[in-house]
């Protein structure tokens, strides 16, 4: 069941207009990557390099991965260097990333309804609620969005629920205990040890 949420996180080929609807962008996107995902017979075998490629290509313009990883990471963040930054958003990737690797490899039939959107036009942060259906019972997914401004402006997923249970959240309370016990430098040793565990277990 979180496989096939998971493959929802998908983003288009090209960066959204600013001024798309948040709700639309989600249904866009996730219609997107499911046709996509159902015609790449790699993808769906679990090629990760192909994975990685799809991600970097579509996903990661699309969401605040560093604002993610900080709320994943809690005030440690503030404490670590610009350097543990960087490495902690490289494996906390790399940790994501294998997970949608899984997740697409298990992609058959499903399609994405979009509940309405609760938001005034001028709300800079939002939740976008949808529900993945297919084989079995329906997937509740939503997505935490924000409004940047700037260069790439536009609507920037920050956060993830599956079936009530959010991504950032989950991680958090991981990474606190590892944080606590190792510090930065033993959080990211961790990650790096998890990361190549998961990928001899792939091999």
């Amino acid at each position: 069941m979180f496989a096939a949420a998971v493959v929802s996180l998908g983003m288009p080929l090209l960066a959204a207009a600013a001024d798309e609807a948040p709700d639309a962008l989600i249904k866009r996107l996730s219609t997107d990557v499911l046709n996509t995902v159902k015609s790449d017979k790699a993808i769906q075998g679990g090629d990760l390099n192909k994975v990685i490629a799809l991600v970097d290509k579509t996903v990661m313009p699309n969401v605040n991965f560093r604002r993610m990883t900080a709320a994943a990471v809690g005030p440690g963040w503030r404490q670590a260097s610009p350097e543990q930054q960087q490495r902690l958003q490289e494996e906390f990737k790399i940790l994501l990333v294998r997970t949608y690797a899984g997740a697409l490899a298990q992609v058959n039939d499903q399609r994405i309804l979009l509940k309405p959107l609760r938001a005034a036009p001028e709300d800079k942060d939002v939740l976008v609620r949808t529900e993945i259906v297919g084989r079995g019972d329906p997937i509740q997914l939503d997505y935490r969005l924000e409004k940047t401004p700037g260069d790439g402006a536009g609507w920037k997923i920050y956060n993830l629920n599956v079936l009530g249970v959010w991504l950032v959240e989950t991680y958090r309370s991981q990474f606190a205990q590892e944080i606590n016990a190792k510090g930065i430098d033993g959080l990211i040793e961790t990650l790096v040890s998890r990361n190549k565990a998961n990928a001899a277990v792939r091999g």
